[in-house]
């Protein structure tokens, strides 16, 4: 935020060196990173892995640190992990949809060269700490049919916003529902966050539904809030708290 101090300014990026420690060690130790496992009912288990273990022998102050990536979190149907290259093909076809992207902030892909340039700014985000990109990956297909992202992420109040978009052929299915689930699930747990937000197209029916579903609280209006394909666009602001996790059972899934 533009309104920070210097003080937190400065506490930020020396946070970083601690961060990029950290992912020595997680580089290190990848073959041996076990997975978040989802029960069928959508719940996550967290499996410790090597990385955690060595994350909790660091000094003291170097585990205060930004964002850190997960090991992989396995649902039912659904593998949520970091973007690659790889994904790109996939994520084009998602991402090339007018009415896939047509309420969300930012432009059509119209190339593998709009694919690329995305994926460029995603590692800058999550170089500096400051969010992770995720590819949502089919169990059967073994091909991304969407992404989320944390991002915005601060950490002294322990909260990140959060986005996300399916491919249209996969709507309908409950597959957001379940990517989302085992997402929060190991951002309340794992990852220590204490509140996410997401803002939604206030035209973005479906989108408001799920983070309903998901338990998210509206918390307000705010007028003309992002500009996306040349126009001013009101959206809804929605939070959910850890304490408020996991959502009542019973809760019917969607989108």
């Amino acid at each position: 935020s533009s309104h920070r101090s210097s003080d937190t300014r400065a506490e930020h990026l020396g946070g970083l060196r601690p961060y990029r420690r950290w992912m020595e060690v997680a580089h290190a130790n990848r073959s041996a990173a076990g997975y978040f496992r989802s029960a069928p009912s959508g719940r996550v288990l967290a499996r410790r892995s090597n990385v955690g273990a060595k994350l909790e022998s660091l000094d003291p102050k170097e585990r205060s640190v930004p964002l850190l990536a997960p090991s992989p979190i396995e649902s039912e149907r659904l593998l949520v992990r970091l973007a690659a290259e790889s994904d790109l093909p996939a994520l084009l076809e998602v991402n090339s949809s007018e009415e896939v992207t047509s309420l969300l902030p930012y432009a059509t892909w119209a190339s593998m060269a709009d694919a690329q340039a995305w994926l460029k700014r995603m590692d800058s985000i999550q170089a500096s700490g400051s969010g992770l990109q995720f590819a949502v990956v089919s169990k059967s297909s073994r091909l991304a049919i969407g992404t989320c992202l944390l991002f915005r992420f601060e950490e002294k109040s322990a909260r990140a916003e959060l986005g996300y978009v399916l491919g249209r052929a996969y709507w309908g299915h409950g597959l957001m529902h379940e990517a989302l689930t085992a997402l929060i699930e190991c951002a309340f747990s794992s990852m220590s966050l204490r509140r996410l937000e997401a803002e939604v197209d206030t035209r973005n029916r479906s989108s408001a539904r799920l983070l309903q579903r998901l338990g998210f609280m509206k918390e307000g209006l705010l007028r003309q809030r992002w500009i996306a394909k040349g126009e001013a666009r009101d959206v809804e602001m929605y939070g959910l708290l850890r304490d408020e996790w996991p959502m009542p059972e019973g809760v019917a899934g969607g989108v």
